[in-house]
């Protein structure tokens, strides 16, 4: 267990790793398996395995390239409509969102907020109209999504399964993300055991698993206490920041300084 940081701190200098920042992210990653109580080996797998992976993330994931998005469409909606029957839920939507941006979406109850979303997120099927979005999105319902017999590890390797990715990596992202959440999941407990508000937390940490461009938040926030809420707008500014695009309902109207964009569905349809 104590050679796995040298070996990963080496392979990241021999793959063009400035030595300096190869040894904090040693050290972080020990510690983040510390943190776990776990071995990094069985955490992350092969030292020199993880290392490229890593590395391959980062040269897709600078700074510069992900300022890059800001500006680029991630999702436009025109003229949605949707009718159910005679009932007409939503009428003639527009709505443009670009990386770096954050969108709300407020309205009364029953006024398709949900409906919009999921038609966003190509889930529901609009009556009429267009929907133009980015290849990589990630959906966080208001509630579901989860299976309550299965761990959080088992979510992390199934849902990463799912976007191509290996299930050491799948866990221990899984596991950071978790942690920016001030959320730490328990080895063998199951999802049915969690609280409403950390099964919440779960369902963000599966839609941002596989790194999507365009995040789908519907009242993502539910069940969670101030710290964890105050946690989740800062991940907001942080996906902002990173260029990427969020769009979240929302009922909580004194968080829109949060948002680039408001859109306004009503009342009740």
């Amino acid at each position: 267990m104590n050679d796995w940081p040298h070996r990963f701190e080496t392979e990241l200098v021999r793959l063009g790793l400035q030595p300096e920042r190869a040894h904090r992210l040693s050290v972080e990653t020990a510690a983040q398996a510390g943190e776990h109580a776990a071995d990094p080996d069985h955490f992350f797998g092969p030292a020199h395995l993880y290392a490229r992976h890593l590395v391959a993330e980062l040269r897709v994931s600078t700074f510069e390239e992900k300022r890059a998005e800001a500006g680029r469409v991630m999702l436009r909606l025109a003229g949605v409509t949707k009718r159910y029957r005679r009932r007409t839920v939503l009428a003639g939507v527009d709505l443009t969102v670009r990386g770096g941006e954050v969108a709300a979406i407020v309205g009364a109850n029953g006024c398709g907020k949900s409906t919009l979303l999921r038609i966003c997120a190509g889930l529901t099927a609009p009556t009429s109209g267009t929907v133009q979005r980015i290849r990589r999105v990630g959906f966080v319902p208001q509630d579901g999504g989860t299976a309550g017999w299965l761990t959080a590890d088992e979510h992390f390797t199934l849902f990463g399964a799912a976007a191509g990715i290996a299930p050491r990596k799948a866990r221990s992202t899984g596991a950071h993300l978790a942690s920016l959440l001030a959320w730490r999941p328990t080895a063998a407990q199951p999802v049915q055991e969690l609280s409403g508000g950390t099964r919440q937390k779960l369902n963000l940490v599966l839609g941002e698993l596989h790194g999507p461009d365009l995040l789908l938040l519907d009242e993502p926030y539910q069940g969670f206490d101030q710290g964890s809420y105050l946690d989740f707008w800062r991940q907001v500014h942080v996906w902002r920041d990173a260029g990427r695009a969020v769009v979240v309902v929302t009922h909580l109207l004194h968080e829109l300084q949060h948002v680039d964009h408001v859109l306004d569905l009503g009342g009740a349809a």
